[in-house]
């Protein structure tokens, strides 16, 4: 940092103590550094100051001295995404906003099935404050105990309910935000039918924080389920699992709400490092399903339906075994084997992580070619394929040959796989990132697949709103 800048950092920095109360201005090493890295340890920053605001008045207070000292700002929520969208660069220049003190529910509104909240809420607590209310929020996410509602909506997370209740997006109904020029607009409606014009609610969804701060949220519940049932389906291929889908959907209508895949070595390194999470079937099968029901009559009919729809899939060939929980824990156990598939990779040690959509019909075709190509370049790379089939975000990720050394691995492949993977999900129809956002990791990679045109859109998007270029800079748009 040049003298000037660090000088200007010092002003702002006092003038933010002003605002917001020295208490809540962190500057020491010690500190600050739990909110300079990112969850993988792949970025580390550094900043100006670490800034904890109350409320939405003392965030745009905060804005408006950014852009009078012209001080870049990072609004960070629970830290814990996995593209690099809430780590600052490392000039200590910028200042990071952590949105972690505005953790208030405004409102739970039961007749019109809605919560308003503001960004530092945990996922958690919105799902538990529904919960108590007879309510559901059906955003569920490996990450939703830190996780927080503004990093939810500025990344427009997915996670497993996704195939029924949409992704975050789908889930919202208003916005109140922090402008970059440090007004507030207050689109706290819940509506779920407003045509006065441009929907501005959608532009700051998934903006990762570069056109505005989201401060807080209307966000729909919906009603509790009176009954959860889940099942275990081994099937050969990723092209049987789409036939299985298409016939669950048939059997089931809207009341299937999960319906993950797993191939069979994302189970076996599970069990691998988690032996008490057991395979669950006794012969190895090439995919395995996971896949929940969610009835408003009974359990009883659930299982109905899940009886003949297994009978049906499994008299066709779809499915070579299936079983159904049984309990509560059972149905727990099923989903720990999903959930685990990300620590066992990490346990396994260093791999290539993506987190890429293809329209669900492609998805077959997609693994086959794209699986053939890594193999071609990188002969014995493990293919760790999981991910919510039913809505084609597949977390497509390529560990190193056994035995290996995965730093080498990493230097030597990474830049190779990931083009091998983006040019087949972009022949395919698809997108580079699913539901973790673009951040600092993806930037490069989204310009060059995006078309001049939609880059050109974007750039005037982020020029018109946010002209001196303070809202999280460096993430998204170059």
């Amino acid at each position: 940092m040049t003298d000037s800048a660090n000088a200007t950092g010092q002003t702002f920095v006092a003038a933010c103590r002003e605002a917001i109360g020295a208490a809540h201005v962190l500057t020491d090493a010690h500190d600050t550094a739990p909110f300079l890295t990112d969850w993988r340890r792949r970025y580390q920053g550094a900043a100006c100051a670490v800034l904890r605001p109350a409320t939405t008045e003392e965030v745009a207070a905060i804005v408006r001295l950014a852009l009078e000292h012209r001080v870049a700002l990072v609004p960070q929520g629970g830290n814990t995404g996995l593209a690099g969208g809430a780590t600052p660069d490392a000039s200590g220049a910028q200042a990071l906003v952590s949105l972690a003190r505005l953790n208030r529910v405004r409102e739970l509104d039961a007749h019109n099935n809605t919560i308003t909240v503001e960004a530092g809420v945990i996922l958690a607590e919105v799902q538990a404050r529904a919960q108590e209310a007879g309510r559901l929020f059906p955003l569920s996410l490996a990450a939703e105990g830190s996780c927080t509602i503004g990093g939810n909506l500025s990344t427009n997370a997915g996670g497993t309910g996704v195939l029924r209740y949409g992704n975050t997006r789908e889930l919202c109904l208003g916005l109140e935000v922090v402008t970059p020029q440090g007004e507030i607009w207050n689109g706290l409606r819940g509506l779920r039918k407003d045509n006065t014009g441009y929907d501005l609610r959608d532009l700051y969804i998934g903006a990762e924080g570069t056109l505005g701060i989201i401060t807080a949220a209307v966000m729909k519940l919906h009603p509790q389920p009176a009954a959860r049932v889940t099942a275990l389906a081994a099937l050969e291929s990723p092209h049987a699992a789409l036939d299985f889908l298409a016939l669950t959907q048939r059997f089931t209508g809207p009341l299937l709400t999960g319906f993950e895949l797993m191939s069979d070595f994302c189970l076996r390194l599970v069990g691998k490092h988690f032996p008490q999470l057991r395979y669950p079937f006794g012969a190895a099968h090439g995919q395995i399903v996971l896949l929940e029901l969610s009835d408003s009559e009974s359990e009883e009919h659930a299982r109905a339906i899940f009886e003949r729809l297994m009978e049906t899939a499994l008299e066709d060939g779809l499915v070579a075994d299936a079983v159904v929980a049984e309990n509560l824990a059972q149905s727990r156990a099923f989903w720990d084997l999903r959930e685990h598939i990300p620590l066992a990779q990490a346990e396994e040690g260093l791999n290539i992580k993506h987190d890429i959509a293809v329209p669900i019909s492609r998805i077959g075709a997609f693994i086959d070619t794209t699986d053939a190509a890594i193999a071609q370049a990188v002969p014995g790379a493990r293919m760790v394929t999981f991910g919510h089939l039913g809505d084609g975000n597949l977390h497509y990720n390529v560990q190193a040959p056994e035995g290996g050394d995965a730093k080498a691995f990493l230097a030597q492949h990474q830049a190779g796989i990931n083009r091998i993977v983006y040019d087949s999900v972009h022949a395919h129809g698809g997108s580079i990132s699913a539901e973790h956002g673009l951040g600092q990791l993806k930037i490069d990679e989204a310009a060059h697949y995006k078309s001049a045109v939609e880059v050109r859109l974007m750039q005037a998007v982020k020029a018109a709103l946010d002209p001196a270029g303070l809202m999280n800079p460096g993430k998204v748009l170059r």
